[in-house]
């Protein structure tokens, strides 16, 4: 994501940045993680 893209100004590297990790760890669907993403799977697991 981050070296296919020319961002205009350091504000802009930033916010696409939150805007991928946000993605990667709260909406990503993972089939290892039983088919949630990181996030949930993790809650999940420590509330048991």
């Amino acid at each position: 994501m981050l070296y296919a893209e020319k961002f205009e100004s350091p504000k802009a590297f930033i916010k696409a940045l939150d805007k991928y990790i946000d993605y990667y760890n709260n909406k990503r669907i993972k089939y290892r993680l039983k088919g949630k993403s990181p996030v949930k799977y993790r809650t999940l697991a420590i509330i048991g």
